[in-house]
């Protein structure tokens, strides 16, 4: 693929990206504004195209991070099932468990959406918010390759992608209606009632949501143009520049 049209697919992405993050910053939820990355070694690896990618992922695991720490303080007796002495140290403990892929002890043998439909069972007695947000990250890691970082020579499959988005949509669906036999939330999250609105659950999902349809968009537009660069140059006998 050229520079040029490079540069335009990634435009399109920052623009779809800039538009979603417009959105999120009008109704006042933390982290809206864009984030830069220090120069690394490993970037001299990476394509225009495996930056967006990386970055989505970042932001996603972001999204999942403050879901995890509003999910424990709407319902605080899932973090003190973890053993922490804190609040705080709960939610770090679960953002270990996703950066080294350690599932709780009772899910080690489960992946991803095996993991969900646990953590969504009203037997389940176990941390519930971890068990949750645990597998939405394994979730959304397995379906890109399993890494959170993208380099040149990796190869994403945007049905997996496209998958996970939809993914989302049902675990966000499923934790706003599931109860438990007395008729009870299994777990508290969006509150719409006289005294009090939040609905910050519903745009963090939101946002997991765009960013996922986004990358499965690009990957297969990525993809086409490579098919359609090199019929152009066919066509066109465009010879390639040497200085």
């Amino acid at each position: 693929m050229n520079g040029a049209r490079r540069a335009s697919i990634i435009l399109v992405a920052c623009m779809a990206g800039a538009a979603l993050m417009g959105c999120v910053s009008m109704g006042g939820t933390e982290g809206a504004r864009p984030r830069t990355e220090e120069m690394s070694f490993d970037q001299l690896a990476q394509t225009d195209f495996n930056r967006t990618v990386t970055i989505a992922m970042r932001d996603n695991l972001d999204s999942l991070s403050r879901l995890l720490e509003k999910l424990y303080r709407r319902n605080p007796a899932e973090w003190r099932k973890t053993g922490a002495i804190s609040l705080e140290a709960a939610v770090q403990q679960g953002r270990q468990a996703i950066q080294t892929g350690q599932a709780p002890a009772e899910l080690a043998s489960l992946h991803d959406v095996e993991i969900l439909a646990v953590a969504l069972d009203p037997a389940y007695r176990g941390d519930r918010v971890g068990a949750f947000i645990f597998g939405m990250a394994n979730m959304i890691i397995g379906a890109h390759g399993g890494k959170t970082r993208f380099y040149v020579s990796d190869a994403l499959d945007a049905q997996y992608v496209y998958n996970a988005a939809r993914n989302v949509e049902v675990a966000a669906w499923l934790l706003a209606s599931r109860r438990d036999a007395a008729g009870q939330p299994l777990l508290l999250a969006n509150e719409m009632s006289s005294v009090a609105a939040n609905l910050s659950f519903e745009r963090e999902f939101g946002q997991l949501v765009g960013r996922l349809d986004l990358v499965a968009n690009l990957l297969d537009e990525n993809l086409r143009r490579v098919g359609i660069n090199y019929m152009q140059g066919l066509l066109f006998f465009n010879f390639l520049p040497v200085r």
